[in-house]
């Protein structure tokens, strides 16, 4: 029973770190409405006393966790966590010593539930899922992400096409795109252009938009303009190339999908539904057999 308790309360705590994580932006936010509102009031107050109870006790112990899954797992990185948070739009919301924690909590928990169970194969197996299932929420998350992204872009090059001959730079067309657009590819070029706008060129703002996104549709577009930008080629004719080449992808990726369809339901119409036909069509002959018999 003892087991159990502390199992689930490292599970209440997993999901206490997830939900603050999730919401720190808010809490940032609220934070800040809170200084502005109360300034001048309590002067007198000590650091002790302003310091948030995680920075005070949930920050140590997120860190000691983290260490424990790096130490763990060699090949594990903080800077890889941080690309594949980067890759599924989740670096604003959780860190990557946050995102290690998790795991070290639903590796510690899975092992715990195991034990309350009392057969000693469970230890590992659910000591082994506790500790990839954060990696698989963050792959799915990706993939939803980037299956978005493929979606988005070649009406997102349209709408620079457009607003380039139009008139507009570069950056006026992206900032017509992001008043526009919603979704993971606008934040993306909301990025790109905030990082042109603090001082990088346009190429390494162009070349870290392709890093973060992995598409190769993305890499193609960021290698013409900054082409473009080298050869002094119109950029107009070459995001109208680019849009056309990426919507004649989606179509291609469209049509594959659709071809594969039918493979995909034989197995589950011979599993399920031709049995059943089966059995509606040949059971009132059997019937009748039996009764003639």
């Amino acid at each position: 029973m003892l087991l159990l308790i502390i199992a689930l309360a490292t599970l209440a705590g997993a999901a206490y770190f997830a939900f603050d994580a999730a919401t720190y932006p808010a809490q940032e936010r609220r934070a800040v409405v809170r200084r502005a509102a109360d300034y001048g009031r309590f002067k007198q107050a000590t650091a002790v006393e302003r310091e948030r109870f995680t920075e005070r006790a949930l920050t140590p112990l997120l860190e000691n966790l983290a260490q424990l899954v790096l130490r763990a797992n060699p090949k594990a990185s903080v800077e890889a966590v941080d690309a594949r948070l980067l890759a599924s739009g989740l670096a604003q919301r959780l860190t990557a010593t946050t995102f290690l924690a998790i795991k070290g909590a639903g590796t510690i928990a899975g092992g715990l539930i195991g034990l309350v169970i009392g057969n000693i194969l469970f230890v590992p197996i659910l000591a082994v899922l506790g500790y990839k299932a954060p990696d698989f929420a963050v792959g799915q998350v990706a993939k939803r992400r980037r299956r978005q992204l493929n979606i988005d872009l070649p009406d997102a090059l349209d709408l620079l096409a457009v607003s380039v001959e139009a008139g507009h730079g570069f950056d006026g067309a992206i900032m017509k795109l992001i008043e526009h657009m919603e979704g993971p590819l606008a934040e993306e070029f909301a990025l790109t252009l905030g990082e042109m706008r603090v001082g990088q060129t346009r190429s390494d703002a162009l070349k870290n938009l392709a890093t973060r996104t992995d598409l190769p549709e993305m890499s193609s577009f960021t290698r013409a303009i900054i082409q473009a930008d080298q050869l002094g080629i119109s950029l107009g004719r070459i995001l109208r190339i680019q849009a056309a080449d990426s919507r004649h992808k989606r179509q291609a990726a469209a049509e594959e999908k659709a071809m594969k369809a039918p493979i995909k339901m034989l197995f589950p119409t011979a599993i399920f539904i031709f049995p059943v036909i089966f059995v509606v069509v040949l059971a009132p002959a059997f019937l009748n057999i039996g009764d003639v018999f």
